[in-house]
């Protein structure tokens, strides 16, 4: 796949052969020698392909291989004419990030975090299939899946300003369980709560540098202030909704002779029958990802208090934000000084929107929204916030995360013989994991530097840094 470079942090695939626009990469002269080996751009290509497609095909910094569309990939169609696609999104619909922030300084943590991270080892379940206290039962589970994160406030884990901090309030409208399986509800009861396993973590860490000092102000972050990450997703039963929907969007596919260069690009028009169903049953899963987010903050919340024998008005742990990044949603931008609607999948990418936006919820619209970038466990993530670069150039889109460079197999052969946990503890964070095999999975070396992929991500102007956190102590599912 030939890239053209257009600026320090821009590449080109020039439309060619069924593309029906060009592909955008955004990446530096040292990552994109990465990109190059990886079969992501590829993707990107092939995603241009796709019917109803309006402006480039994009990828982020974090761009690696994925199911039919490439992690980092954003895509918008026209809602008329264009197509919805379940690898847009992903299997783990609404996988997100939440950030708490607390009046604790690192100096008061640091000397107790290895008994505060096995506390909430011990109190959030983690794991494959993991199952937690919460039991989702008939009326319940149905008010999960079209409440979203209000229906764990309703049920006293919460509180109302954490669903203004939540993106889109934690909800999303026209969602319908009628249209689910069995299997979507089994899955779903018993894991309410839960942090899941592969890449999900709860990391307890601190603020290391602010960039930004007004908008670090504005979403109450301040120099080794003590914050909470929170990365999990939809569980099993976004999984069961996604898995559901390939194989019926494969037959449409089909069906309708909509030509695609890879059967996982399975997709449908948006406004069929097949299309809408696909887009109420990812809601389903979206308001289920956001409650289970939201659910894991009281717990979280309860253990800091208990564990310090602290009030809430002490610690005074408030939501700075919740941002998914695994989502399709019908949203609307100007495209050539005319708003038009677009269905816009990000798929391992974040929402960015400028200082403003009447999204940004009011609290923050005179600095921006907040966007979460999660490192790796050795390292540091980013709080960034969103541009008007992002929303002329990216449909108000940008990175997700560092990135993978290694395969989860590459990464446990690497692994081999070394004592992950060990060689972190060195580096200064405690790290347990309920897989035997997560921490090899997920080790520092298998993701990119993602000092590297923000700093591509600010200099574009897609997004601006606020704030580098650094980690202290990890539990991985």
């Amino acid at each position: 796949m030939k890239l053209k470079k257009i600026d320090p942090y821009r590449w080109k695939i020039e439309r060619s052969g069924k593309m029906r626009t060009d592909g955008i990469i955004y990446s530096d002269d040292a990552m994109i020698e990465d990109v190059k080996k990886d079969n992501g751009p590829v993707q990107v290509a092939n995603v241009a392909t796709l019917p109803g497609i309006v402006g480039p095909s994009l990828a982020m910094p974090d761009i690696h291989w994925g199911y039919g569309f490439p992690i980092g990939g954003v895509a918008a169609f026209d809602v008329d004419t264009g197509v919805i696609s379940p690898g847009g999104v992903g299997y783990d619909i609404n996988c997100g990030v939440r950030l708490l922030r607390s009046e604790l300084q690192v100096s008061e943590v640091l000397p107790k975090i290895k008994e505060l991270t096995m506390e909430l080892f011990h109190t959030i379940p983690s794991g494959v299939g993991s199952a937690g206290k919460l039991r989702l039962r008939g009326k319940d589970e149905l008010d999960v899946l079209r409440e979203g994160a209000r229906w764990a406030v309703k049920n006293g884990m919460g509180t109302e300003a954490d669903l203004v901090h939540t993106e889109d309030g934690g909800r999303m409208e026209g969602a319908d369980p009628k249209l689910l399986s069995e299997r979507v509800f089994e899955r779903g009861r018993d894991q309410m709560g839960t942090l899941g396993s592969g890449n999900h973590f709860i990391e307890v860490g601190f603020v290391d540098e602010i960039y930004d000092e007004a908008a670090a102000n504005s979403f109450g972050l301040f120099t080794d202030g003590v914050v909470v990450q929170i990365h999990s997703g939809s569980r099993g039963l976004g999984y069961q909704i996604c898995d559901e929907f390939l194989k019926r969007l494969g037959r449409v596919t089909l069906d309708e002779g909509i030509e695609i260069p890879d059967r996982q690009l399975a997709c449908a028009q948006i406004k069929s029958a097949a299309g809408r169903d696909y887009l109420s049953a990812m809601a389903c899963a979206a308001n289920y990802a956001w409650a289970n987010r939201q659910a894991m903050s009281s717990f979280i919340r309860d253990v800091f208090e208990r564990f310090f024998r602290a009030s809430p008005k002490d610690l005074r742990m408030s939501l700075v934000y919740d941002v998914c990044h695994n989502i399709a949603r019908i949203e609307r931008h100007e495209i050539d000084g005319k708003e038009r609607e677009l269905c816009v999948h990000r798929k391992g990418a974040t929402r960015a929107l400028p200082p403003g936006h009447r999204l940004v919820p009011e609290v923050y619209r005179g600095v921006g929204q907040p966007i979460l970038i999660p490192g790796d466990m050795g390292t540091a993530s980013y709080v960034l916030v969103g541009t008007e670069g992002a929303l002329k150039e990216t449909f108000g889109s940008t990175c997700h995360g560092a990135g993978r460079v290694m395969s989860r197999n590459q990464a446990k052969r690497e692994a081999r013989g070394r004592s992950i946990a060990r060689e972190l503890m060195d580096g200064g964070v405690f790290v347990t994991a309920r897989g035997k095999t997560s921490l090899a999975e997920e080790m520092p070396e298998a993701y990119k530097d993602v000092d590297s992929v923000v700093e591509v991500a600010h200099n574009a102007g897609i997004s601006k840094k606020v704030a580098r956190l650094k980690p202290i102590g990890v539990m991985k599912g």
